[in-house]
């Protein structure tokens, strides 16, 4: 290398070193900036997530009262971040809004603070802008803020509103009367027979079952994944697995007494084992739901008497009762389920809401009773009623004597009751039916979630709409098949309450023949029928249970009540003439005229004085026991307005 070129580059590494360390020290300077002002930030953004994520949890409103800013600003401040009125550099901003979809997709915050969807929260500081521009400032004429405003936005769901409806029987207790009739009863909607006492009736209705403890178990045994319970409502189950769960979860409770336990254990004994059934058609739960609001009661009565109902209507099976009632005879009542219950629905009172404008409705939170067509045969009521017609009868004298042997073209001067003839004659015969039958076809009862509130804690409240289905109630003679066939129509044709006859008799009546000759002299024909229009109310549960605590139960005022539908059926009982098959007199026609209306109202009142006695309590305990409409149940309504978590969506 030349000496003179040497020279030239004398110095050359100290100005690179120099260079080099000027470059180090910018870098340095906007990595110290940068990573002050991302701490900042990181901070900033705890500070409105926590804000944003408390407020929602409590459920904070902006309108009426403003406490989601009053939340968000306690918990900013309890982590160091104070908002002081006047000082500018510190700002939290708290919006409440909905969370809509939009075109792509993509859940956008919209603000309305009329809704508690969700709440949005800004935090904002100033901090000082960074070394370097004090250094610029230095030598810059124009120099550049020396502080900086961060901001840091969070969005948070509130966690949604969740309403129950169940659906909970009215029979209150049991006594050694209704047991047996209620063990033929739930016995033969399972195909079997029961032997509770009046104390194991009673311990099933004052008993309640957790329904988590009861999904968990019937998870386990279904093979079904624990919190699945989409998958675990659409499996296939039998009436004995479903029993057998609520056995596991009541010894699992502790408190449940054993005599409660070894009950249902009984009831599980008679139970059909056949996987016909499906979880979900005793319960439904919308999809999305947390397991926090499954963790509720259940009334045993009410669940063992749904899965009785639910294993008849899937089956063949019905039940069949015997009964014997002094001074009136034998009484046989067969009920049958033709549509099944639904004792309980848990969702989103908001969604349920919105789906009612949908065609099918979606998402709807609706409990139902069960359809049940029954049918009550009274045999033998002639010791009740054939000796009082007769004295009825005979007791209005000559006028009958008159009707009955003009009818039959006699010309026998006596009384109905007593013909008597020398040689050879023909008397009347008067026959009075054997046998009326009751028919009763309740339709569905059901109660769907129709609006809710939760503007505030103290209005909070939960609207149900209850509608009573039509349910037809008839008196006469009936076709047990056609009564408990699933597509036909049930026909009720008049009974022949009373049919006068004749038969040939000699030498002072004491030679009759034993064959008779019906409706010779005409006869009466009973018959009774009505139906019970659909009827809606509206239920306001205000205030409401929060979930996982006993729901408020209602009755729905006005529903139309079976039993009283069908005693009016009976006030109002239809009694015709039915003329006879043979030629008539003049005379006879006029003997109809001036007695009909007679013995007419004598007959309608020794029948009602024998259906009667049965209309209660025989007929009223069987409503009650099978909750066939809403009159007969209670409707429990629970709401809590953030049931889960809240979480961070922006």
């Amino acid at each position: 290398m030349s000496p003179r070129l040497g020279c030239r580059q004398r110095g050359a590494i100290g100005l690179m070193a120099a260079g080099t360390l000027a470059v180090a020290l910018v870098f340095m300077v906007l990595a110290v900036d940068s990573g002050r002002l991302y701490l900042e930030k990181r901070k900033l953004q705890s500070i409105a997530d926590t804000s944003a994520l408390e407020t929602a949890s409590r459920g904070g409103l902006c309108s009426p009262a403003n406490t989601a800013n009053d939340y968000a600003r306690e918990n900013a401040a309890r982590n160091g971040f104070t908002v002081v009125a006047g000082d500018n550099s510190r700002g939290l901003t708290v919006t409440c809004g909905t969370l809509p979809t939009n075109a792509s997709n993509i859940r956008v915050f919209t603000p309305d603070a009329t809704q508690s969807e969700a709440v949005r929260v800004i935090a904002t500081r100033s901090v000082a802008t960074s070394i370097a521009s004090g250094i610029w400032n230095m030598f810059s004429a124009t120099p550049a803020p020396a502080q900086t405003v961060l901001s840091a936005t969070a969005v948070a769901a509130y966690a949604p509103p969740v309403a129950q409806l169940t659906l909970r029987s009215s029979l209150a207790s049991v006594d050694s009367t209704k047991s047996s009739f209620m063990n033929a009863t739930l016995g033969g909607l399972l195909g079997g027979s029961l032997s509770l006492t009046a104390a194991g009736w009673n311990g099933l209705i004052q008993t309640n079952v957790n329904l988590l403890s009861y999904l968990d178990q019937l998870a386990i045994q279904l093979n079904v994944a624990a919190g699945d319970y989409d998958a675990l409502l659409n499996t296939a189950v039998s009436a004995t697995q479903l029993i057998d769960a609520t056995v596991k979860a009541l010894q699992q409770n502790g408190t449940v007494a054993t005599a409660v336990i070894n009950d249902v254990i009984s009831v599980k004994a008679i139970a059909p084992n056949t996987q016909v059934l499906r979880v979900g058609d005793l319960l439904k739960i919308a999809t999305g739901t947390s397991a926090a609001a499954l963790n509720t009661n259940v009334q045993l009565f009410q669940l063992l008497e749904t899965v009785a109902q639910l294993s008849s209507s899937k089956s063949a099976a019905g039940a069949a009762v015997q009964l014997n009632i002094p001074l009136i005879g034998n009484v046989s009542i067969q009920t049958k389920v033709m549509e099944p219950p639904q004792m309980s629905a848990i969702g989103n009172p908001a969604k349920a809401k919105a789906g009612l404008l949908t065609t099918p409705k979606t998402d709807q939170i609706s409990v139902r009773t069960a359809q049940v067509r029954t049918l009550v045969t009274v045999q033998a009521p002639v010791l009740n009623v054939v000796s009082s017609v007769a004295t009825v009868l005979k007791g209005l004298g000559t006028p009958v004597s008159n009707l009955v042997s003009g009818l039959l073209n006699l010309n026998i001067p006596a009384a109905v009751g007593g013909l008597l003839c020398l040689v050879a004659c023909e008397i009347t015969d008067v026959a009075i039916t054997d046998k009326l039958m009751i028919y009763i076809e309740a339709g569905t009862a059901q109660a769907h979630v129709t609006d809710f509130t939760c503007a505030t804690t103290a209005t909070r409240s939960l609207t149900v709409q209850s509608t009573t289905s039509a349910a037809t109630l008839g008196i006469g003679d009936i076709n047990p098949t056609s009564a408990f066939s699933s597509s036909a129509a049930v026909n009720v044709q008049p009974v022949r309450l009373v049919d006068f006859g004749k038969r040939s008799c000699a030498v002072l009546n004491l030679l009759c023949s034993p064959n008779r000759t019906p409706n010779v002299g005409g006869g009466l024909n009973l018959k009774g029928l009505s139906t019970v229009g659909a009827q809606t109310n509206t239920l306001v549960y205000a205030p409401v249970a929060e979930i996982n605590i006993t729901p408020t139960y209602k009755s729905p005022p006005g529903t139309n009540d079976i039993l009283a539908s069908l005693e009016a059926t009976v006030s109002n009982l239809q009694v015709t003439y039915v003329p006879p098959s043979g030629s008539v007199s003049s005379g006879a026609l006029a003997g109809v005229a001036s007695s009909l209306s007679t013995i007419t109202n004598a007959v309608i009142g020794l029948v009602r004085g024998v259906l009667s006695p049965i209309l209660d309590p025989i007929v009223n305990t069987l409503f009650k026991s099978l909750g066939i409409n809403l009159g007969n149940a209670e409707v429990g309504a629970n709401l809590s307005c953030h049931m889960g978590r809240a979480y961070l969506v922006i």
